[in-house]
C-alpha cells in the first residue's frame, strides 16, 4: 500500500496548494472602500435543495450606483460572481444585491426601493413564499446572513413581534398547512437591518434583522418600499474566531456526541478481544488437529494407534479441506477487480479529505469556504484514480492464472481490457446516472442547483484528461507489479475446483452472515452517521474533523473484524468463495446506512414535495453506494490478510 500512500498524500497536497490560493484574499478595507453585498438563494426552510435565485420573487433593486436607473446600462446588479466549480456544485448562485456599501461609512439614510404595483401573479407568489416559510441568503465578506421572507398573521395591528435576528428566528420555523391560513395573511418584510461589527481594518460579524413593525400585506396591486439600513459598529472579537458563531458547538461537541465515539471505541475493543480469543483459540485447535492427520499419514504411529486416534479427535472437515480452491480467482474476476480498485481509491479518497479538512487551521477552514469540500473532492478524486488502476492491474494479475487455468477466460488480452475499462467508468457511470436525473428535475424546477454547461463539460474534461489517464498508468503499473503473481499464494490452486457441501449449519451460509456484519458495523457509526445527515439537511456546518477522522478508523477496524468472522466461518463450512463473501460483508454495511436515511426523513425532517424528495433519495443513493465499495473493499482487505496468514502456517501435501 505504499504507493498508493504517496500518491493520496500528493493528491492532498495538491488540494491545500489550490486551496490556499483561493483563498488569497486578506479581507481588510480602508475607509469608505466598496464592501459588497452578494445575494444568493430564496427558498423554503424545510427543502434545502429547493432553492431559487434570489430575484426568482418580485424584489426591486435600490437605485444606487451600482443600480442605476438608465435601462441602456447594466451596473453592477447584474453581476454574477465568479465560482469554483465546488461552489457550482454546492448550489451557490452569488449576484450582485446592487447596494452600496462603503467601509466605515456615516451614512444615515437608508437605501431604498420601491416594486411596481405587484400583480396577481406577483403577489401569489410572496404570498406562497410566507406560507412555506421561505427564507433568503446573502453574503458579506464571505459572511453568511440570513432572513426571513415574511409572516402569516391576522392583521397588522395585532403584531406583537420583537425584533431579533433572524437566523435565531429560523430556526424555530414550521410550515402551515392550507387550512391553517383561513384567518391569516400574508405579510412581507421590507425594513432590513444589517450591523456590520469591525474590528480595525477587518470585518468579523455581520448581523442581519427584520423590523415587524414594517411587515406589509401582500395585495394585488400594492407597491411594496424595500429598505436597507447598514451601521457599522466597531468591537474587539478577532477576525479568526468570527466564524464560530456559526458552529453549533453545544450540538456537535454534546456528551453524547462524545459518549458515542467512547461506546463505539469499547466495542471495538470488544470486538478485537472477542476475535483473538475465538479465532486464536480455535485455530490453536486447527492447527494442532491439521498436524495430527499429517503425522498419522507419514506413519509415525502403527495401524491400530492411527485408527483410535482418527477415531477420537480428528475430524475430516473445516477450511484446511478447501486449501487447493482458496486461493482461486472470484466469479466475475474482472468486475470484482474493477469494485476492489474504486473502493481503494474512496479508502484513500476519504481518508485525504479527512486530513484535509483536519489540517484546516494550517490553509483555512474548509467551512468557512464556499464549496471547499467539493472543490477538494474533486482534485483528489482525479489524482487518485491512479490507485484504482494500480490496485485493480495488480489484483487481476494475481488471480488471472487460477481463472485461466479453470478454463473460464476469454483471452487475457481482452479481460485486461475489459478490467480497465470497467475501473474507469463503473462509478462514474453510476454517478452521472443519478446527477443527470437530478439536473433534469433542478432544471425542470428553475433551481439554482441546476449545473451549468460549462461546468458539466469542465468535469467531463478533468476526467477524460487526468483521470483516466492516470487509471491507465495506474492498471499498467499494477499489471507489471512485482508481488502479483499467483506463485506469492501459500497454496497451489487445483485445477478442478471440489465440491461445495450444501448441508451446513445457517452460520456457515453467507446470506446468514452477512447481514449481522453490516449490522455490527452500522451500529459503531450510526450516531455520527446523525450529524452528518443533520449537517448535511438542516444547515449546520459540521467542524467536527477530528470525531470523523477517529470514527472512520472505528469503522475499518470493526469491519475488517466482522469480515474476518464471516470469512472464518464459511471456510470452516468448507465454502471457499471467500471473496465475495468478504466484500459483501463490509459492504452490507451501506444497506443499514440507507434504510437509517429513509428513517431519518420521515422522523426528523420536514422535507416534502417531489423535488427534494429526488435529491434526497439520490444523493443517498450515491452516499449507499460509495459506501458500500469503501466498507467492502476494507472488509476483502482484511479477510485477504486473514487467509493467507492461516494457511500459510499449515502443512499441505
Amino acid at each position: 500500500m505504499r504507493f498508493p500512500l504517496i500518491a493520496a498524500a500528493a493528491a492532498s497536497a495538491a488540494s491545500i496548494l489550490l486551496s490556499a490560493e483561493a483563498h488569497s484574499d486578506d479581507h481588510r478595507y480602508k475607509k469608505d472602500e466598496h464592501v459588497e453585498l452578494w445575494v444568493n438563494k430564496v427558498g423554503p426552510y424545510a427543502n434545502p435543495q429547493e432553492a431559487y435565485e434570489y430575484y426568482k420573487l418580485p424584489y426591486c433593486a435600490p437605485e444606487t450606483q451600482h443600480h442605476p436607473d438608465d435601462s441602456q446600462t447594466t451596473g453592477r446588479w447584474n453581476e454574477w460572481k465568479v465560482h469554483t466549480m465546488g461552489e457550482h456544485l454546492g448550489g451557490h448562485a452569488l449576484r450582485h444585491s446592487g447596494h452600496d456599501i462603503k467601509f466605515l461609512s456615516t451614512k444615515t439614510d437608508a437605501e431604498k426601493c420601491t416594486t411596481k404595483p405587484l400583480t396577481a401573479a406577483q403577489a401569489k407568489q410572496f404570498a406562497k413564499a410566507v406560507q412555506h416559510r421561505w427564507f433568503y441568503q446573502m453574503y458579506l465578506d464571505d459572511l453568511p446572513v440570513w432572513g426571513m421572507v415574511g409572516e402569516m398573521l391576522p392583521k397588522k395591528d395585532t403584531l406583537t413581534l420583537k425584533e431579533k435576528d433572524d437566523l435565531e428566528r429560523l430556526d424555530h420555523m414550521t410550515e402551515l398547512r392550507d387550512e391553517d391560513i383561513a384567518n391569516l395573511h400574508p405579510f412581507v418584510y421590507t425594513n432590513r437591518n444589517l450591523v456590520i461589527s469591525y474590528n480595525k481594518d477587518q470585518i468579523v460579524k455581520v448581523d442581519l434583522t427584520s423590523d415587524p413593525q414594517s411587515l406589509e400585506e401582500v395585495k394585488e396591486g400594492v407597491k411594496l418600499e424595500f429598505s436597507l439600513h447598514v451601521q457599522f459598529v466597531e468591537t474587539k472579537e478577532e477576525f479568526h474566531s468570527r466564524f464560530d458563531r456559526y458552529l453549533d458547538h453545544e450540538f456537535f461537541k454534546h456528551p453524547i456526541h462524545w459518549f458515542s465515539v467512547f461506546n463505539s471505541f469499547m466495542m471495538v475493543l470488544f470486538l478485537m478481544g472477542l476475535v483473538a480469543l475465538i479465532l486464536l483459540r480455535t485455530l490453536k485447535k486447527d492447527y494442532a488437529r491439521y498436524g495430527l492427520i499429517h503425522d498419522l499419514e507419514d506413519g509415525e504411529y502403527d495401524d491400530d494407534e492411527k485408527e483410535a486416534m482418527l477415531h477420537d479427535k480428528v475430524e475430516d472437515a473445516g477450511w484446511k479441506q478447501v486449501h487447493g480452491d482458496v486461493f482461486r480467482g472470484p466469479h466475475l474476476l474482472p468486475l470484482f477487480a474493477a469494485l476492489l480498485g474504486t473502493g481503494w481509491q474512496l479508502v484513500i479518497l476519504t481518508l485525504g479529505i479527512i486530513l484535509f479538512a483536519v489540517l484546516g487551521p494550517l490553509h483555512g477552514e474548509v467551512h468557512e469556504g464556499r464549496g471547499e469540500v467539493l472543490q477538494a473532492t474533486l482534485i483528489c478524486y482525479a489524482f487518485s484514480s491512479i490507485v484504482s488502476g494500480y490496485m485493480s492491474g495488480k489484483f487481476f494479475k494475481e488471480y488471472y492464472p487460477t481463472v485461466a487455468k479453470s478454463g473460464n477466460n476469454s483471452g487475457s488480452g481482452n479481460l485486461w481490457q475489459l478490467t480497465m475499462g470497467l475501473t474507469i467508468a463503473l462509478l462514474p457511470t453510476v454517478t452521472v446516472i443519478i446527477c443527470f436525473c437530478l439536473n433534469a428535475v433542478s432544471l425542470l424546477y428553475g433551481t439554482i442547483n441546476t449545473v451549468p454547461f460549462m461546468v458539466i463539460l469542465k468535469l467531463f474534461l478533468l476526467w477524460i484528461f487526468v483521470s483516466v489517464p492516470l487509471c491507465v498508468v495506474g492498471t499498467l503499473l499494477g499489471r507489471h507489479a512485482n508481488k502479483g503473481t499467483a506463485s506469492s499464494f501459500p497454496c497451489r490452486v487445483n485445477t478442478i475446483p471440489r465440491p461445495i457441501p450444501d448441508d451446513v449449519p445457517w452460520y456457515g451460509k453467507p446470506y446468514g452472515l452477512i447481514p449481522l456484519a453490516g449490522l455490527l458495523s452500522f451500529g459503531s457509526i450510526f450516531i455520527e452517521l446523525y450529524y452528518v445527515l443533520t449537517s448535511l439537511w438542516n444547515y449546520k456546518f459540521y467542524h467536527v474533523y477530528g470525531f470523523l477522522l477517529g470514527v472512520y478508523a472505528i469503522l475499518t477496524i470493526v469491519v475488517g473484524m466482522t469480515s474476518i468472522i464471516v470469512v472464518y466461518f464459511c471456510l470452516n463450512a468448507e465454502n471457499y468463495l471467500w471473496q465475495w463473501t468478504a466484500f459483501a460483508s463490509g459492504a452490507s454495511t451501506a444497506g443499514y446506512v440507507f434504510l437509517y436515511g429513509i428513517y431519518y426523513f420521515v422522523f426528523k425532517t420536514q422535507m416534502h414535495g417531489f423535488l427534494q424528495i429526488c435529491f434526497y433519495f439520490g444523493y443517498m443513493t450515491l452516499i449507499a453506494v460509495n459506501l458500500g465499495l469503501l466498507c467492502g473493499t476494507m472488509g476483502h482487505a482484511a479477510a485477504s490478510r486473514f487467509v493467507r496468514a492461516i494457511f500459510a502456517n499449515v502443512k499441505v501435501d
